[in-house]
């Protein structure tokens, strides 16, 4: 389970939420919608407690932000996976050994490695280029392999920071419909986005960031029937 209590985060000396409180029970699929710079990145680096909250706590899997130690956060940070919007692959290796090395900085078994790396693999669609240099990959096949390798240390939760931002509408569904095949496999999916057309397509439980705190919305069509808006519950604030 994930939670916030009372918390509040900062960047740098900018208030970006106050007073938050919410809840994420395993399992779930949630978005984090809000244009660029409302905080989505924020929430997110705090689940796996890059950012600290200056007022409250975070917890995350029955790990507490407050006090916690650096080897307690190595621990949570292997039990989570990671997915960026400019995929922060090693370029001078191929596909495998991309997967590969996150196995070995966290003391799997040699003998197990080569099994996990290829069931990663074929999750995304990708098992017949695990030899490819990841530069030579096109853009939606290097987010895939980003993918992977968020899963391939059978993580609880999928954390993914705006990991469409770089890629067209249709490679953009595509990923998402890889984002939720694995929640469909029971592991909890974070996706922060201010694509509201990409939530519409897999609607699921929403959360808008609203002056420096998250409110529970629908994806709903504005009034022309072209564009797609946030439209807030009567429930108000997250709980």
């Amino acid at each position: 389970m994930i939670a916030f209590i009372n918390t509040d985060l900062d960047l740098g000396k900018r208030p970006i939420f106050r007073n938050l409180n919410l809840t994420i029970q395993p399992g779930e699929l949630v978005y984090i919608v809000g244009r660029s710079g409302s905080g989505k990145t924020t929430l997110l680096k705090s689940l796996y407690m890059e950012v600290k909250p200056s007022k409250g706590e975070v917890i995350v899997n029955g790990l507490s932000s407050r006090g916690v130690r650096r080897r307690k956060i190595a621990m949570l940070r292997r039990k989570l996976g990671i997915v960026f919007q400019d995929f922060r692959l090693l370029e001078d290796r191929n596909v495998y050994d991309n997967l590969a090395f996150v196995l070995k900085v966290t003391g799997t078994k040699h003998s197990l490695i080569k099994e996990k790396v290829l069931t990663a693999l074929k999750e995304v669609g990708l098992e017949n280029s695990a030899k490819e240099m990841v530069e030579n990959l096109s853009g939606g096949e290097q987010q895939r392999v980003a993918i992977a390798r968020a899963l391939v240390g059978n993580p609880i939760a999928i954390i993914a920071d705006e990991p469409t931002g770089n890629l067209d509408p249709e490679t953009s569904l595509e990923i998402l419909e890889y984002l939720k095949k694995i929640n469909d496999s029971g592991i909890s999916v974070i996706i922060g986005t201010h694509d509201y057309e990409l939530v519409r397509h897999h609607p699921s439980r929403t959360l808008m960031i609203s002056d420096m705190n998250l409110v529970e919305c629908t994806i709903e069509p504005a009034p022309t029937g072209t564009c797609w808006r946030p439209v807030p519950k009567a429930t108000a604030k997250a709980s």
